[in-house]
């Protein structure tokens, strides 16, 4: 009976992303276009600082150490590829959809992911300041060695969610659901809002004791000496 309870109630691992690059042509020197249709490319140490990709399609594509400062790319579609040493700050990737999509060592900031849908995506040696996912909707996606600089989960939905070997700092919660979501990886772990949405989530005891103030405060327990 043990063995059964213990299994009905374990945290589902997320499935991650198995990603096979063809023979990959080079994008060359032009400009991200409104719905553009790139296929199978290379686009590789490309300034695309201020340009327009709304409602772009990436497949099959490696996009490596390319700036994207103020770069709009909301509406986008991002599948079966991998982003890697990606950098810029106000990047607009709000409604977007990520498919089968690895992120690696980016640094980001401001980056407006509100309204997006990951899926089936690993976000691993990264370092994220002020990302915006409120409303947005994660399912399979698994943050790798990553430092996360007060996330906006406002409202969002998070579905086979990992955390591993993580910094989350002024995390906001706001709203939102969580249902198989693992934070037990997370090397920090600070609730700046919403931690009364850890329901659905699995954390360490380590962590319960971390978080014992902040969850005495929103169950209005006092604490005293």
């Amino acid at each position: 009976m043990a063995s059964k309870a213990t299994s009905a109630t374990a945290v589902k691992a997320a499935r991650r992303p198995e990603i096979r690059l063809p023979a990959l042509e080079p994008f060359g020197d032009g400009e991200l276009m409104p719905d553009g249709d790139y296929d199978g490319l290379e686009l590789r140490e490309l300034d695309f600082a201020g340009q327009d990709g709304g409602g772009a399609r990436f497949m099959d594509c490696a996009l490596t150490g390319c700036a994207l400062d103020e770069t709009r790319l909301h509406h986008a579609r991002v599948l079966d590829s991998v982003l890697t040493g990606l950098r810029g700050v106000g990047t607009d990737l709000a409604e977007s959809t990520f498919r089968d999509v690895e992120l690696i060592d980016a640094r980001l900031g401001g980056t407006q992911l509100h309204g997006a849908v990951l899926e089936r995506v690993v976000i691993r040696g990264s370092k994220i300041d002020y990302l915006n996912l409120r409303t947005a909707k994660l399912k399979d996606v698994v943050f790798e060695s990553c430092v996360l600089v007060e996330p906006d989960f406002g409202g969002a939905r998070l579905e086979r969610v990992e955390f591993v070997d993580c910094a989350l700092r002024q995390v906001d919660l706001t709203g939102a659901v969580l249902k198989d979501v693992d934070l037990r990886g997370a090397a920090e772990l600070d609730i700046a809002r919403g931690v009364d949405r850890l329901s659905g989530s699995v954390i360490s005891p380590a962590q319960l004791v971390d978080l014992a103030a902040v969850l005495a405060g929103e169950l209005g327990i006092r604490v005293e000496g």
